[in-house]
């Protein structure tokens, strides 16, 4: 019996079945678990990625997977990658500033905006453009099962998506001014003019530098507990 179907009480079909009674799985349910679908955490869990079970996702395998994705496919000045958890934190830190009154909820909802890329990784843009919607359908379906791993809707409000966008957008176009060999005109086109931040944040966000990867998983860490710890 898998474990999905453990917590399913279902009973065990085809390789789980035969897998119980020592044989061998043959023909087509032989290309059947070929075609595997699921990736073992350091955790000990094993994440469905077409059905994806909240209680199969932690955050220590996301903090630790995300301190270990490049943005930008690893094109980036400097001795260690611009992780997509350092990035996470950067849009959080945006998106308070953006919102200064946005309450703990939403907060968390930009720190994990990239979350599923703990497991499909950080596809640029124009590669997701020619893999098409079924990236699209994965993702999602995984960042809803981590909403509702950590107490947040399924589904956040049209305006706090709205948001994590605008501060994703805002730290995009600094990581390409700063890292990613972008000029500041080229940068605009792609991701807008930031005149929304200013001041010591604006300071901070052109004197970006990529953290290793073992600082970017414990700040991340570090402030996904202080947000969680806020969420009724």
């Amino acid at each position: 019996m898998s474990e999905q179907e453990a917590r399913r009480g279902e009973a065990p079909t085809g390789n789980n079945q035969k897998a119980r009674r020592g044989e061998a799985p043959t023909g087509n349910e032989q290309d059947r678990g070929a075609a595997r679908a699921w990736q073992r955490m350091l955790s000990g869990r094993r994440l469905d990625l077409i059905d994806p079970v909240p209680g199969d996702i932690e955050i220590a395998d996301i903090a630790h997977g995300l301190a270990r994705v490049a943005r930008w496919n690893g094109q980036t000045l400097g001795a260690h990658i611009l992780s997509v958890a350092q990035h996470s934190l950067t849009v959080e830190e945006i998106a308070c500033v953006l919102g200064p009154d946005w309450p703990a909820p939403w907060r968390l909802a930009a720190l994990l905006h990239d979350a599923p890329e703990y497991v499909v990784g950080d596809l640029i843009s124009p590669f997701k453009a020619v893999i098409g919607e079924d990236y699209r359908v994965t993702e999602k379906r995984l960042l809803e099962a981590v909403h509702i791993r950590f107490g947040l809707p399924r589904r956040l409000p049209q305006a706090v998506t709205a948001r994590i966008k605008q501060a994703d957008r805002i730290a995009a176009y600094f990581e390409a001014v700063g890292l990613a060999g972008f000029d500041e005109a080229e940068a605009r086109d792609f991701f807008g003019e930031p005149e929304e931040v200013d001041g010591p944040l604006r300071a901070r966000l052109e004197a970006l530098e990529p953290w290793p990867a073992d600082k970017a998983q414990a700040a991340f860490l570090a402030r996904f507990e202080q947000l969680a710890a806020a969420v009724p």
